[in-house]
């Protein structure tokens, strides 16, 4: 099984809502496919010119690592040389903040990550959680 479209946006539209909801800043939403291909962005008025690069970034390193970007950050503290390493081989696409999870199917299929940038990490974390179990799919 892939991500649809429709799973994608639906994602985007229930982080939307968890975002305008908590009150957070202006967020930039980026859904890649397992291949870390983009299949959806949204930019809220007002989101800076950076938004993308950094959503797109965090979701980028989780889906290839297999882990949130979370993870990623934490084991950075530890190994910082092969991270810069790894962001300088992806072409600077390779960005390991908080603010990215894995999407999965019920049967814990990888099909991509969804990462945001907007707000703090925990913030643009929690509202790519609540897309990806809004659109009935599985946390990774």
């Amino acid at each position: 099984m892939s991500l649809t479209l429709q799973q994608a946006s639906a994602i985007l539209t229930a982080a939307l809502a968890k975002s305008k909801e908590a009150g957070y800043a202006p967020m930039g939403i980026a859904v890649l496919d397992a291949a870390g291909h983009l299949k959806a962005f949204v930019s809220e008025d007002g989101a800076s010119m950076f938004r993308f690069d950094i959503a797109r970034g965090k979701a980028w390193g989780a889906v290839g690592m297999g882990v949130s970007s979370r993870v990623l950050g934490e084991r950075a503290k530890g190994n910082p040389n092969f991270f810069v390493s790894l962001a300088s081989a992806s072409e600077g696409k390779f960005l390991p903040q908080t603010g990215a999870v894995l999407i999965k199917d019920a049967d814990g299929t990888l099909l991509g990550a969804v990462g945001a940038s907007g707000g703090t990490g925990d913030e643009d974390e929690a509202i790519c959680i609540a897309g990806v179990e809004a659109a009935g799919l599985v946390v990774g």
